[in-house]
């Protein structure tokens, strides 16, 4: 971090100089002498997006399925310890949710879980993948870490991607705000993005909590985490998501919140080291900073997003995870990005991509 905090002005205009930053260059955009750059880093991280990706935003929505923990990390709703009510759904009741966000135009879901797997095995998401596999050509999981084995399983039920945040990259942080449960493994957790892609999943998602540590330490373990996936894994698609510390049954104070523009200044940076990196914003965002950031550098979004199981079948019968944001419904942030010039995208993947015939 010592070199980060000594960039000058003159490190920052050199590697926005530059198409494509290389570490030393990152660590200058992202210092505390580039904050005054910010609309020149934006234009080009914008300009790399539409160069790479085009002018459009895939769009998913998460599914939650179960709220019952056995972790008891301080700044989440589902800790084990917090007086929520919890709830497991059924198979069924799953596919019912499904049902709800494939007539609302979703093709890619992105499975979402707690960590209790007496509650939710992996025979559930299993079975689960099987049962949704003919409406949604994309699957995604965020749920507890699995060996190979496990991921391997999901792969063949038709699960596509994995996302895992490591929630902070610090271990002494981490040890402070995971005390006990089975989270509190920072090695393991950390090498899971590995073990997902080496079992085959296409899309490997990474993600730190901003405001748990600061914001520019994270952005270094980000950075380094995802140039290690891309250079080992390179047939594997990495997507790096930036959930800030939302408000949530417990009442935590995040120690380091992340300002809007810190958050951009990150976003960006990021854009211009990873070019091929998909880059993610959930609806914990606010409707103005997600329109805005889905012109520049966003390439992945959500949308109409429920935080709590059942939550688009039955809404308030079960607590949230964490309060969201942007409440436009899909139909509303499509629109919005529309207007904006941004083609929003229901579907880009199927899996007849990977045929090869006999």
């Amino acid at each position: 971090m010592a070199q980060v905090n000594r960039a000058t002005p003159e490190q920052v205009e050199s590697a926005l100089a530059r198409r494509v930053v290389d570490l030393e260059g990152f660590l200058a955009l992202i210092s505390p002498a580039a904050a005054p750059f910010l609309e020149p880093l934006a234009r080009q991280a914008q300009c790399l997006t539409r160069e790479r990706f085009g002018r459009v935003v895939q769009l998913y929505a998460p599914l939650y399925v179960s709220n019952d923990c056995v972790n008891a990390c301080v700044y989440c709703g589902f800790n084990r310890h917090n007086p929520i009510r919890r709830t497991t759904l059924s198979l069924d009741e799953a596919e019912a949710e499904a049902r709800v966000l494939w007539e609302q135009g979703f093709r890619n879901l992105l499975i979402v879980s707690s960590e209790n797997p007496a509650a939710v095995p992996v025979s559930y998401f299993e079975a689960l993948a099987r049962r949704l596999g003919s409406r949604f050509p994309s699957l995604s999981v965020e749920i507890y870490p699995l060996d190979e084995d496990g991921y391997r399983r999901l792969a063949r039920a038709g699960v596509d991607g994995v996302t895992v945040f490591q929630e902070t990259y610090d271990p002494n942080r981490y040890r402070q705000v995971h005390p006990a449960g089975r989270k509190a493994d920072y090695s393991w957790r950390l090498a899971t993005p590995e073990r997902a892609a080496r079992a085959g999943m296409r899309r490997v998602g990474l993600g730190a909590l901003l405001g748990l540590g600061p914001w520019r330490l994270e952005a270094v373990g980000l950075a380094l985490h995802a140039l290690w996936l891309e250079r080992r894994f390179w047939q594997t698609q990495v997507t790096i998501s930036f959930p800030r510390l939302r408000p949530a049954p417990g009442g935590y104070t995040p120690p380091h919140p992340v300002s809007d523009r810190e958050l951009v200044q990150l976003m960006c940076a990021l854009r211009l080291l990873l070019p091929n990196v998909g880059l993610v914003l959930s609806t914990r965002e606010s409707p103005e900073l997600r329109d805005g950031l889905s012109q520049i550098c966003v390439t992945h979004t959500s949308a109409g997003s429920r935080t709590e199981p059942g939550g688009y079948t039955r809404p308030g019968q079960a607590d949230v995870q964490f309060r969201v944001e942007d409440r436009r419904s899909p139909g509303e942030v499509a629109a919005r990005l529309l207007e904006l010039g941004v083609e929003p995208v229901w579907k880009d993947w199927d899996a007849a991509l990977h045929d090869t015939g006999p």
